[in-house]
């Protein structure tokens, strides 16, 4: 059961980066994509995310596409052996979308025939194919755009598939210094409604608050913010990577959770929280009731938005 990561903009590949270090460390791969001495044992399914290559290291099912070349220099130069080189779209032009939807919905248009060959190239490349993930941050320009862009060729080229996304929204309540953001999230939030199966909303500010707050972070860095979404990517998906008698496919996640196809927006919540670099939440009792009650807390939950008034549909 096969899931096939597609990273978008600059936000995306940042958050995605993150996420891939973090699989390389829960599967025991090193970031040349060798599997460490000690992980040769394990029964977990490394083949969800990763496939073989012919010299045994494990590569990522992972595109990573943008419209200008920074971030993926960055990413090039922190894992260079990791991803295959094939998958990485950087446009010709280089000049990024401008933080303009339009701008990265016409860009993604003209190469889309570039980018679904690529997707479809993964695709034959797996046994049983079951959906894809999109990171993207839906108030710049190439996340919202070309996004909004793939979300829809995705739904029709493969009407059958899962398409779950990681949504990074933004805060309207402060003002950001691009201006176009509300108009940047309303186009993709029309593409997000319509065309995706399940969207996990992240948003900046709950993210920035949580660091501070519940880790005493007192000048969060984007490395330490994406490195939350990262861990929460990580546990989402453990289920479907590790032997357990639950939710061993996204379809068993997704179905649960979700009461009406237009109903598909989740909030997430995690505890106990820690960053790699030493700050942790400093949480001492772990028995499920204080779990629960934690994940429950609105100061856990990675939206800002009050858990006060209304009810759950569902918690998983």
């Amino acid at each position: 059961r096969e899931i096939i990561t597609l990273q978008c903009g600059q936000c995306g590949n940042q958050i995605g980066m993150e996420f891939w270090k973090q699989l390389c460390l829960e599967h025991g791969i090193d970031h040349s994509g060798m599997l460490e001495e000690f992980a040769t044992q394990g029964t977990d399914r490394k083949d969800v995310f990763f496939y073989q290559a012919d010299d045994d290291h494990y590569v990522p099912r992972a595109l990573l596409l943008d419209l200008e070349p920074r971030v993926l220099q960055n990413l090039n130069s922190e894992l260079p052996k990791l991803f295959n080189p094939e998958n990485v779209f950087i446009s010709k032009d280089g000049g990024g979308a401008g933080n303009n939807w339009a701008v990265g919905y016409e860009s993604a248009e003209k190469v889309a025939e570039e980018i679904m060959e690529m997707v479809d190239r993964e695709a034959d490349g797996s046994d049983s194919l079951e959906g894809f993930v999109l990171t993207h941050s839906i108030a710049g320009g190439t996340g919202s755009g070309m996004g909004s862009y793939l979300l829809e060729r995705l739904n029709d080229h493969f009407p059958k598939k899962l398409i779950q996304t990681y949504s990074v929204f933004p805060n309207q309540a402060e003002h950001s210094d691009v201006v176009v953001q509300p108009y940047n999230s309303i186009l993709t939030l029309k593409r997000l409604t319509l065309n995706a199966d399940c969207v996990v909303v992240l948003d900046n500010t709950a993210l920035n608050r949580i660091a501070v707050e519940r880790l005493h972070v007192d000048a969060p860095t984007n490395a330490q913010i994406n490195s939350l979404v990262s861990t929460v990517m990580a546990a989402s998906t453990s289920t479907l990577r590790f032997p357990g008698y639950m939710n061993n496919d996204l379809i068993g996640l997704v179905s649960s959770l979700i009461p009406t196809p237009r109903l598909h927006f989740l909030m997430t919540g995690y505890t106990p929280l820690s960053l790699a670099d030493g700050h942790d939440g400093a949480v001492r009792k772990t028995s499920v009731m204080d779990v629960m009650r934690r994940l429950l807390q609105t100061k856990n939950i990675m939206v800002s938005c009050s858990t006060r008034k209304g009810c759950y549909i569902s918690i998983l």
